[in-house]
């Protein structure tokens, strides 16, 4: 964590509500505490009053069973539920913030803007984000988008919770966030699957199942060290790292020959188009 993002975290003073205390939720609100966002200005709300009193103990924020009013004097609602009951927690919030019009910034997947305007009121400051789950983990990759009614001050205070959970990427569209969806909502599936096949293959070369699967993480996790510390391609890693007539050389040709880039951009295209659907 840079110390420019510990210093802006310190100095905060917006007074956060996470509706919902789930996984996502926890973490984030794990990030901001752990890099020195004063906890005395977060609230979780939650029906499960276990999760919440655990919540509390972890970070020392503060909690309730009462999400309008936890909300009333909010200055951003983080909306942290599943997306099938996002109507049911959204709208009776609907008079609670018609007055102060806090920051509304949703973590749903398929809800968008305009569903949420409809349920919420017309002329709110509205943050679609899409995270993914290494945000459990504080390596998370997150997409935000902002509607045109959200202020410069309140893109950094969203951009500042986003980054106490790794990388926040703003765009200029709704629409993008199809495409990260595809990409990084649904990317670690992609990776831990990879995994999972790298393993199996491991096992079946004559490895314990215990090494392939130490050697396999280890090795993803030190791929993705490498190209992101890197100030070349993914493209000019590989092919620095593939001797010719070698061993890589060989596995590369398996991946090209049996379609792997096309199998890739079939399978991100499918989720695009789901993630479009789901937003109706």
């Amino acid at each position: 964590m840079s110390n420019t993002l510990n210093d802006a975290l310190n100095s905060q003073t917006a007074r956060l509500v996470f509706i919902g205390a789930g996984n996502m939720a926890s973490s984030i609100i794990g990030g901001l505490v752990s890099h020195g966002y004063p906890a005395q200005l977060i609230t979780a709300t939650d029906r499960n009053s276990d999760q919440l009193e655990q919540l509390a103990q972890q970070t020392g924020i503060n909690t309730s069973t009462d999400n309008s009013a936890a909300a009333a004097n909010a200055d951003a609602i983080i909306l942290a539920v599943k997306p099938q009951v996002m109507a049911d927690v959204a709208t009776p919030l609907k008079p609670v913030i018609a007055d102060n019009k806090p920051l509304i910034i949703s973590i749903a997947a398929g809800i968008t803007v305009d569903n949420l305007l409809n349920w919420m009121g017309n002329n709110l400051p509205i943050i679609r984000t899409m995270p993914n789950t290494p945000a459990l983990v504080q390596t998370g990759a997150t997409g935000l988008y902002a509607n045109a009614t959200v202020s410069e001050q309140q893109k950094t205070l969203a951009d500042t919770v986003f980054s106490a959970i790794g990388l926040a990427s703003w765009f200029d569209q709704e629409s993008d966030l199809d495409a990260v969806v595809a990409i990084s909502g649904s990317g670690p599936a992609y990776f831990f699957m990879m995994m999972e096949a790298m393993e199996e293959a491991g096992v079946k070369l004559g490895l314990s199942a215990e090494s392939a699967r130490e050697l396999t993480l280890q090795t993803a996790l030190g791929a993705a060290k490498l190209a992101q510390s890197s100030d070349v391609s993914p493209a000019e890693l590989r092919r620095r790292v593939t001797s010719p007539g070698g061993t890589t050389e060989q596995a590369i040709q398996r991946f090209e020959e049996g379609g792997l880039r096309e199998l890739v951009d079939t399978a991100l295209q499918a989720a695009s188009k789901r993630s479009k659907e789901l937003a109706g």
